[in-house]
Order: C-alpha cells, then sequence, then structure tokens
C-alpha cells in the first residue's frame, strides 16, 4: 500500500521540491492538490500529473481517499490547517516553522494527545540528508574532542513586498523562517535545550518584521551563537567546534542534489575533506514519514521538539526586543 497525500496550495516550495520528492518515494504517491483558485489547482495537477485538483482545502481536507496531508501555507495557516486535517483523520506533514509561537506549538502537542494515532511532524528536511548523521556520528566518536560550540549562518535576499514573508501578521520575517534552522542545528547537536540567550534584531522600517538577527545561546554543555537574515546576500554555513578539533558544514541546509555534500575536519595542523554522496533529502523525509504511517511507528522528531524550538524562538523575539538576556 501506498500513502496517498493531498498538498494544501501550491506553494514554490510545494510545487518544485516536495511534491516530486513524494512522487519518488517509496511509499507516497501525491493523488491531489488544493488551491483557493480552482484554475490554479488544476493547472498544477496537469503539470504534475496529479490526478485531483480542489478549489477548496476543505474539499481537500475531505477526501476519504486521502492519507496524508503536506502543509506548505504561509506559517499563520500552519495550526489552523493542520488542526483541520487532524479532525478529518489526516497525517500531516507541516512546513516549517511548524506555528508562529510556542504557545500555538502546544496546541498541536495537545491534538497529538487527542489522536495519538495520527503523525505529525514539522519538514525540516535536512536533518534527513546524510551529511548530518556523518557529522553526528564525528562528534560521538570524538573527531573533535568535547563539543563546545556551534555557529550557524543563514541568509538570503527578498525584496518581493508581496512576499508573506514581509508581513507580520502572517508569520514574516527572517527569524520564522531561516532562524528556525539555526536553533533547530544547534539543539540537534548538543541534544540539549538553551538555558538563557542574547539577541540582537533590526526590522525593516517599512514592514516591521526582522531583516537581520544574530544571537548568542547558552546551553548547559556549551554554547551556540547565529545570524539570520532577509536582506543579505546568499549564505549557509555551520561551524561546529570541539576543544581538539572543529567541524566545517559548507551546505548545511540547503545542500546540493547533483553532488555531493562537503564537510571540512579541522585540525590544527592539518585538514581533511570529507564528501558525503549526493542525496535527496526531501524524499528521504517522505520515506521516513510514510514508513511511520504504514508501519505506526514513531517518528525521529515530534510536535514536542517543534515546540521546543518554538520556544527558543519566542526567546529570541523577547530578547531581541528587550535588548537583554533572556531565560529560555
Amino acid at each position: 500500500m501506498r500513502i496517498r497525500w493531498g498538498i494544501l496550495s501550491t506553494a514554490h516550495i510545494a510545487v518544485h521540491r516536495v511534491i516530486a520528492a513524494i512522487q519518488k518515494s517509496q511509499y507516497g504517491e501525491v493523488v491531489a492538490i488544493a488551491s483557493r483558485d480552482r484554475h490554479r489547482a488544476k493547472r498544477a495537477a496537469e503539470k504534475l500529473a496529479i490526478a485531483k485538483a480542489y478549489g477548496a482545502y476543505e474539499e481537500l481536507l475531505q477526501d476519504p481517499q486521502i492519507d496524508a496531508v503536506y502543509n506548505p501555507l504561509p506559517n499563520h495557516l500552519h495550526l489552523p490547517w493542520t488542526l483541520a486535517a487532524m479532525e478529518q483523520g489526516k497525517h500531516v506533514l507541516i512546513e516549517k516553522p511548524m506555528t508562529c509561537t510556542a504557545a500555538e506549538a502546544l496546541q498541536l502537542v495537545q491534538a497529538c494527545e487527542r489522536w495519538p494515532n495520527l503523525k505529525i511532524m514539522e519538514a525540516f528536511m535536512y536533518r534527513f540528508h546524510p551529511q548530518w548523521d556523518q557529522a553526528r556520528k564525528l562528534i560521538s566518536q570524538g573527531a573533535i574532542g568535547a563539543l563546545r560550540s556551534v555557529h550557524s549562518w543563514f541568509s538570503y535576499f527578498n525584496s518581493n513586498s508581496n512576499d508573506y514573508r514581509h508581513h507580520p501578521e502572517m508569520g514574516g520575517g527572517g527569524l520564522l523562517d531561516v532562524g528556525c534552522y539555526c536553533v533547530s542545528v544547534s539543539r540537534l547537536l548538543f541534544q540539549k535545550e538553551p538555558v538563557r540567550l542574547s539577541a540582537m534584531m533590526e526590522l525593516d522600517p517599512r514592514t516591521q518584521v526582522d531583516r537581520y538577527v544574530s544571537a548568542l545561546l547558552e546551553f548547559p554543555n556549551g554554547m551556540a551563537s547565529f545570524t539570520c537574515a532577509t536582506h543579505m546576500a546568499f549564505g549557509q554555513q555551520v561551524l561546529i567546534h570541539g576543544d581538539q578539533a572543529a567541524l566545517l558544514v559548507e551546505t548545511p541546509f540547503i545542500p546540493p542534489a547533483e553532488r555531493p555534500a562537503r564537510m571540512v575536519l579541522k585540525r590544527e595542523k592539518a585538514a581533511e575533506e570529507i564528501l558525503v554522496p549526493q542525496a535527496d533529502h526531501f524524499t528521504l523525509q517522505a520515506d521516513v514519514f510514510n514508513r511511520a504511517i504504514k508501519e505506526n511507528a514513531p517518528l525521529p522528531w515530534t510536535a514536542i521538539d517543534a515546540w521546543k524550538n518554538m520556544r527558543v524562538l519566542d526567546a529570541v523575539k523577547q530578547s531581541g526586543g528587550a535588548k537583554a538576556w533572556v531565560e529560555v
């Protein structure tokens, strides 16, 4: 049996990455797509060889032949449409960030308790690329000594005023869009939660969404720092420091699909290049989610993890506004 997917909206990431990944996955197939514009849904369905096109999200959710839903709607719509999907008995893969606030994420945690048989996961696709298995293995084997710090950077330039990322009421801003990756990878590597943090934040004077954010996070066993931006040249990098060596992950969040991902293990007098075979992390993510549904098996990350990530993002906002250290 293949898991039958419905897609909520014709969002760019769905049409250009996730739908194809699900179609290539071992156990999944996309059978329906919905848009508020039925003609747009039909055009996407024809282009992507999807059988059904709906002119309303409600129609898709009411289709009994759909098992799982991918929700790539603007951030402020993640919570209501995920809850609506769960009420119809659908499993949901939610584009990051899962919600706009920790309070909203907690509502999804509580919904998962009400419907324990439904699989709900935040779509941090980067975690499924094998380079992170390799990085975590190197750290656990002592290749860098004791892990002490994680420095990450993720930025791009977005001047499209119609993009929801420029609208604060829709969950816009760089922190929720790309800063969430930096917080996530720091927590992934330390395997703990930060205890306090300090952030600097610059708002766009016209839209009032954050366009530059830098933060310092104190963990029980080290520190992390990051910079994210939506008005800066594109870039991504994670530098992991131990007391004996450092590990540079060159393409941590958007690894190349056409060539190996590259990491560099840097010691005091030598550097070792590590090439990780190319992989489609979107398809790997779909495979894991589909298997969890088929086998009623646990997911590697749940709504609780998303809630914990949102707690940190909320604290970054609070600290940036108050210009002070904030406990998480």
